[in-house]
C-alpha cells in the first residue's frame, strides 16, 4: 500500500467528520467557565479531540483554549497546528446553503470552515492515520494541535505555547500552497484629530481590512457639492448626499480588501477625504488625512514607505469613528521580511504629528522568515511537488499572518492550492473533496519526510 491509496480509503470518513464539525457554529462567543471563547470553539475541540481519542491517538485538552492528538516517540516534535475556530456566518449574508449545515454539490462541500480550517484539521487527521497505518518507523512524536482562537487573536497559541513550548518542526495548514517562508510584519496604530469642524463620520468595521463604507455628516457650506459629486464620478465611486436643514450627510461605497493588499480594494474613508478636499473643503482633519494617507496604500505621504526583495510596505485604514468631538481611526501596516519593527517605527516617528493630528502606534509584530534552503522548508516543499508535480509554484512570501508567527520552527504549509478561491471568511465559503484527500496526501507525505530528519 502507498499513501494515496491508503489516503483514499478514508474518503467517506473525512467527508463525515468534517460534516459533524462544520455543524458546529465555532465562531468567538461569551466567555463562560470552562469555555474561554465560548461553548462553539469549545464543542468543536471536544468533538475533534473524540475523533482522534477514538482512533486511539493520545489526546491533551488544554482547558479548553487548545488541544492536541499524538502518536511516535522521542525527543523531536513535528507539530501540526491548525484551528477549529470560524469567522461569523449567516444565510442572511447571501449563503446559497445553509453555512452550518455541510452541503455536498458535484464533489464539491459548501460550508463554513470547509476550507478555513476544519477541512485542513480533518485532512491532517487523516494523514496521521496514514503514517500510522504504513508502519512508518516513528523516531519523533507528531501532534496535531488544534486551536479555537486563531480567528478572535490566537489567544489558544499562546496558551499551548506558555504550557507545552514549540516544536521542533512544524507547519499550519492555514496558508497556501506551495508554502509560505515568510510573513511580514505589523503595526497597528491609530491616529485623532486636533482639531475639526466635522459633524460626525463613521466608517469601517474592522481594522484590517479595507474600509467599504463611510459617513460624514458636515455643514452644507464647508465645500462645493458640484466638485465633489464630479470627483466621485470621475472616480467610479458611489455616493449618496442628503441635506439635512443646515447639515449635508454623506455616504460612500468602495470595495472591500484584506488590510495585506490594500490595493486590491478602494477605501471609501480615503476617496471621501479626498474627494472633500478637492471639493474645497479646509476642515483642519481633512488635510490631516490627505497629508498622512491619500489613496495612497504604501505609506508613502506617512513616511512609512521600505520595501525589500520580496516586497513592499502596505497600509490601510480600516475603521473611522467618532467620539465627544474628536475623530479616532484605525491604522494597519504590513511591512517587509527583512525589516523589523524598530525600524520601521523609528522611519515614521517623524511624520507621526502635525497641528491638525496625531498617530499613536499600538503595538507591533515581527515578520517570519525562513531561508529558501532551510531544512524545514526544503523537506515540505519536496513533499508538495513530490505529490502534486507542480514544480512551476514557487515558496511565497505573504502579508497576511497565520499561527506560524505564534509558535518557533512552523511555516505555513496549505491548506489553499495555487490560483483557487476558495470564498474564506465569505458567503459560500467550498473545497472540493479530490483536493482535501490531495492535502492529506501532501501532509503524510510531509510526515514521513519529517521523521526522515
Amino acid at each position: 500500500m502507498d499513501v494515496k491509496s491508503v489516503i483514499e480509503g478514508y474518503r467517506d470518513e473525512l467527508v463525515s467528520r468534517l460534516g459533524s464539525l462544520v455543524a458546529v457554529n465555532s465562531a468567538m462567543g461569551t466567555p463562560e467557565d470552562g469555555a474561554p471563547f465560548g461553548p462553539g470553539p469549545k464543542k468543536a475541540l471536544e468533538t475533534a479531540l473524540a475523533f482522534m481519542q477514538e482512533d486511539g491517538f493520545k489526546t491533551v485538552n488544554l482547558d479548553n483554549y487548545i488541544g492536541y492528538a499524538e502518536m511516535g516517540e522521542g525527543e523531536k516534535l513535528i507539530g501540526i497546528v491548525g484551528h477549529l475556530d470560524v469567522v461569523p456566518a449567516a444565510k442572511s449574508d447571501g449563503w446559497d446553503t445553509e453555512p452550518f449545515v455541510m452541503t455536498e454539490k458535484d464533489g464539491t462541500l459548501y460550508g463554513r470552515g470547509v476550507s478555513d480550517d476544519k477541512g485542513a484539521v480533518v485532512a491532517s487527521m487523516i494523514a496521521m492515520k496514514a503514517v500510522r497505518d504504513l508502519g512508518i518507523p516513528m523516531n519523533k512524536r507528531v501532534r496535531l494541535i488544534m486551536g479555537t482562537n486563531e480567528e478572535s487573536g490566537s489567544k489558544g497559541l499562546a496558551y499551548y505555547v506558555k504550557k507545552e513550548g514549540s516544536v521542533d518542526y512544524g507547519f499550519t495548514p492555514d496558508g497556501e500552497f506551495p508554502l509560505v517562508y515568510g510573513e511580514k510584519g505589523m503595526v497597528g496604530a491609530v491616529y485623532r484629530s486636533k482639531k475639526t469642524d466635522i459633524l460626525d463620520i463613521k466608517g469601517g468595521t474592522v481594522s484590517n481590512i479595507v474600509c467599504k463604507n463611510c459617513m460624514i455628516l458636515l455643514k452644507k457650506c464647508t465645500f462645493s457639492k458640484k466638485a465633489l459629486e464630479d470627483y466621485f464620478n470621475n472616480n467610479s465611486i458611489a455616493y449618496e448626499m442628503n441635506e439635512e436643514g443646515d447639515n449635508v450627510r454623506i455616504s460612500v461605497t468602495g470595495v472591500a480588501a484584506h488590510a495585506s493588499t490594500p490595493e486590491l480594494g478602494r477605501n471609501a474613508i480615503s476617496y471621501l477625504m479626498c474627494g472633500l478636499r478637492a471639493a474645497g473643503c479646509q476642515d483642519p482633519f481633512v488635510e490631516f488625512y490627505c497629508d498622512h494617507f491619500g489613496l495612497e496604500t504604501d505609506g508613502t505621504s506617512a513616511g512609512a514607505a521600505c520595501q525589500d526583495e520580496y516586497g513592499a510596505l502596505t497600509l490601510n485604514n480600516g475603521v473611522i469613528g467618532m467620539k465627544d468631538g474628536v475623530i479616532e481611526g484605525t491604522i494597519d501596516i504590513r511591512f517587509p521580511v527583512t525589516f523589523n519593527a524598530k525600524q520601521v517605527v523609528k522611519q515614521w516617528s517623524e511624520h507621526l504629528e502635525d497641528e491638525n493630528g496625531v498617530i499613536e502606534i499600538k503595538h507591533t509584530v515581527e515578520p517570519l522568515f525562513f531561508p529558501v534552503d532551510s531544512p524545514l522548508v526544503t523537506t515540505l516543499l519536496d513533499a508538495y511537488r513530490e505529490v502534486t508535480g507542480d514544480t512551476e509554484s514557487q515558496p511565497l512570501v505573504i502579508g497576511g499572518g497565520t499561527y506560524a508567527k505564534g509558535i518557533d520552527n512552523t511555516i505555513a504549509f496549505g491548506c489553499a492550492f495555487p490560483h483557487e478561491d476558495y470564498r474564506i471568511h465569505n458567503t459560500n465559503e467550498w473545497v472540493r473533496i479530490d483536493e482535501l484527500l490531495k492535502q492529506a496526501e501532501i501532509y503524510a507525505t510531509a510526515i514521513i519526510k519529517l521523521l526522515a530528519l
